[in-house]
């Protein structure tokens, strides 16, 4: 229906109470606590933006700059430190988690100031930050969802910094008067199915005449259904005639079935017979089967039970044999240490010999060439006291 005056004043006022922005902030306080929540909006959309720059750094190298790079590296540095601490911690041992703690501890306060850090180099340019939310926000962020709530708080601390008390009044007061109209409503509901199961009430007083009308008809179809008994009472009777014929036929047919029955039942027994006698064949071959295979278990269990005997003294004799090689091993350690010691010092006897040996060679050679140095001296000598006799007798 079209809405009453009053309806139409309620909505009117529903809409300037409702509506957020129909004041101005009118004091210093309001202004900065939105400011705050403002830039803290602006801090988390960037903070957001900070993983997918990072991951396409070389396609905004250029557009960051120097600066912001390295600090966009060594946030990445550090992330991925908290990462592989943070696994660590899950796979290490419980000794070591008071000292993973503090070290988690002071890698998030690392963190945080580089955050920080990048953040305040980025606000620093706002061109640049718009230029990035413009690239980087083509994909869905995950913190989308968070920073949404935040806009929605936002707007709520607002309206709620725009609401003096008296409004906040007269907003209970409106509030009251929905109720009170919803009420209303629903008295008028309740009236009005009321008034439904009154003309429910009705249409099945109706109904019901209209049923003893259908009885009425059933009555006369009743009586017609008399006048037409005879004529099915001469149909009946044509139809018996009928069936006697065909009974006669069909008694015919069963003598001859009856025949070929009693043959084939002759057969059959025939066959019962032969496949019995061929059953009771297979039934004798059937134990003589399973008794062989009953021998053969018994004959595989026997032989089974003599091979884990004889594997359980192959395997103490292993066994034996193993305490012995490793004695033997022992033994042949030690005697490879002695043995290793000797060959040791036997090649230092060798070396000294070796030494002994060519320093008596040289000595020898020496002693030969002073024995063939002296040798000529003396026949040097001799000879030249033999021409000196000569040259005397000459004389």
């Amino acid at each position: 229906g079209m809405a009453t005056p009053e309806k139409a004043t309620i909505t009117l006022d529903a809409v300037q109470m409702l509506d957020p922005h129909r004041l101005k902030p009118d004091s210093i306080e309001m202004e900065r606590i939105i400011t705050v929540l403002d830039e803290t909006i602006a801090k988390l959309e960037l903070s957001s933006l900070i993983p997918r720059i990072i991951d396409s750094l070389d396609r905004f190298a250029d557009v960051l700059g120097p600066e912001i790079t390295n600090s966009l590296i060594k946030h990445q540095k550090l992330s991925n430190e908290m990462e592989h601490l943070l696994a660590s911690s899950e796979e290490g041992d419980t000794m070591r988690a008071e000292e993973q703690w503090g070290c988690l501890c002071l890698l998030e306060q690392r963190v945080k100031s580089s955050v920080r850090n990048v953040l305040r180099l980025l606000r620093v340019n706002p061109s640049l930050c718009q230029a990035l939310k413009y690239e980087a926000w083509v994909r869905k962020s995950p913190a989308e969802a968070f920073i949404k709530a935040f806009g929605e708080f936002r707007n709520f601390m607002l309206e709620r910094l725009l609401t003096s008390p008296m409004e906040e009044k007269e907003k209970t007061q409106f509030m009251e008067a929905i109720s009170l109209q919803i009420k209303k409503n629903t008295e008028a509901i309740t009236a009005l199915q009321a008034e439904l199961a009154a003309a429910i009430q009705t249409r099945k007083e109706e109904i019901l005449k209209k049923d003893n009308a259908v009885k009425d008809l059933k009555t006369s179809m009743q009586d017609l259904n008399k006048d037409f008994k005879a004529g099915i009472q001469q149909i009946k009777q044509e139809g018996e005639k009928q069936q006697k014929e065909k009974l006669q036929a069909s008694q015919a047919r069963c003598a001859r079935l009856q025949q070929d029955i009693q043959q084939l039942g002759a057969q059959l027994n025939a066959l019962v017979l032969e496949h019995r006698a061929s059953e009771l064949a297979l039934r004798k071959r059937k134990c003589r089967v399973e008794m062989e295979i009953v021998n053969w278990i018994q004959k595989y269990d026997a032989d089974m039970g003599e091979k884990q005997a004889e594997y359980e003294e192959v395997h103490a004799a292993y066994a034996e044999e193993k305490v012995e090689l490793s004695l033997l091993m022992e033994k042949h350690a030690v005697l490879l240490q002695e043995y290793s010691q000797i060959e040791e010092e036997r090649r230092i006897c060798q070396n000294k010999e070796e030494e002994a040996l060519k320093e008596l060679n040289t000595m020898t050679l020496a002693a030969t060439r002073i024995q063939a140095f002296w040798r000529g001296y003396l026949v040097r000598s001799l000879f030249k006291s033999k021409r000196k006799k000569k040259k005397g007798k000459s004389k």
